[in-house]
């Protein structure tokens, strides 16, 4: 498997670029925040929502990750910016440590740049949603 191999079902990865396409008429979203989970979008394998594996981050489901600096376990669902919040652990597929996890699975240690330098986190555990778990973190919005 390539070392940037990353899986996304292919309802997440059209939602997701209908999403980029309506987000760039807004200007309060970033263009680089954009080109960067579009970046990902299009080096992502696709496979079918009942295809993916249940240990691979995709929109909706709770990804824990341990930094491997500082040992720190930190948990968040993944969501389209409009469900982010934070003090939930909700975190948007826009912010940086979002994209990043997008399409990685258990095991595998994601880089990404801060301010610093870098942050790798290990992804631990990774807990999918159905249905029902999705709609009702869209409605607590």
């Amino acid at each position: 498997m390539p070392k940037n191999h990353i899986t996304i079902s292919s309802a997440d990865h059209d939602r997701l670029l209908d999403f980029i396409n309506s987000a760039r008429l807004d200007w309060r979203i970033s263009s680089d925040h954009l080109h960067a989970l579009e970046g990902e979008l299009g080096r992502a394998a696709l496979v079918e929502h009942n295809e993916l594996p249940p240990d691979v981050v995709a929109m909706h489901s709770t990804v824990w990750f341990r930094d491997l600096d500082t040992e720190e376990v930190e948990q968040y669902t993944l969501v389209y910016p409009t469900e982010a919040d934070v003090t939930c652990n909700r975190i948007s597929v826009l912010a940086p440590v979002g994209t990043a996890l997008l399409g990685f699975r258990v095991g595998d240690v994601v880089k990404w740049r801060v301010p610093l330098g870098k942050r790798r986190l290990e992804i631990i555990k990774v807990a999918q949603h159905n249905e029902a778990e999705r709609e009702e973190i869209a409605m607590a919005v």
